[in-house]
């Protein structure tokens, strides 16, 4: 009787080796698959909801060129997890590069606006300083431009600044009273109230002005 006890003991305590080691096993399976496809989930995840990861990588750059050029680095930070989610090798299906997501047209356009002489391509939009220098010119000429309206610039820099000067001459959106539903593009539209919603969570992540950081 002892024996038969003993030997349960030592079954049901072989059995819990193996559902410990069959668990631990499981469990490095998918952390593994977390890990190989980390940027996939990444991405996936942020379709939920707009800007879920606050990422403040290549703040170096950003902080540099946002004072250069004076606008606010959160909001360019904005635009970088919305464009890319600060993937410097991005590309969208129509050619655009990089972290901020430029286009050879805006390239050769910002290029020849800074008389930039410095031998570069488009092919180093994937270079995240010079993209992150070139991207931020681009955002504050349009800031500028659009009399310091953060929605339509993130609308110039996503539909063109032809398209939303078109919006104003016409009427169909006021620039002094910006309603989200005016603007005539839902793709538009939607990628404004993702740069929005990220410019805000980093104003509330970054509490400070953080525009005269040397």
């Amino acid at each position: 009787m002892a024996k038969k006890a003993q030997k349960k003991r030592k079954k049901a305590k072989k059995n819990h080796k193996v559902l410990i080691i069959v668990i631990s096993s499981v469990l490095a399976i998918i952390a593994l698959i977390a890990f190989i496809f980390r940027d996939k989930i990444r991405d996936k995840l942020s379709d939920y909801g707009p800007n879920i990861f606050m990422t403040t990588d290549y703040e170096e750059y950003v902080l540099k060129y946002a004072k250069e050029y004076d606008i606010d680095p959160r909001f360019v930070f904005a635009i970088i997890n919305t464009e890319s989610h600060f993937n410097p090798k991005a590309t969208s299906n129509v050619g655009a590069r990089g972290l901020m997501q430029l286009m050879e047209e805006a390239y050769d356009w910002v290029k020849f606006r800074l008389m930039d002489e410095r031998d570069h391509t488009f092919d180093d939009m994937y270079d995240p300083e010079l993209n992150i220098e070139y991207g931020t010119f681009m955002l504050s000429y349009l800031y500028e431009k659009f009399d310091h309206s953060y929605e339509l610039t993130a609308a110039a820099y996503h539909g063109g600044m032809n398209a939303v000067d078109k919006w104003i001459e016409d009427g169909t959106v006021d620039p002094k009273n910006f309603d989200l539903n005016d603007v005539p593009s839902d793709v538009t539209a939607n990628y404004i109230y993702k740069v929005m919603n990220a410019y805000a969570k980093y104003k509330e992540k970054i509490k400070e002005d953080v525009r005269n950081v040397n």
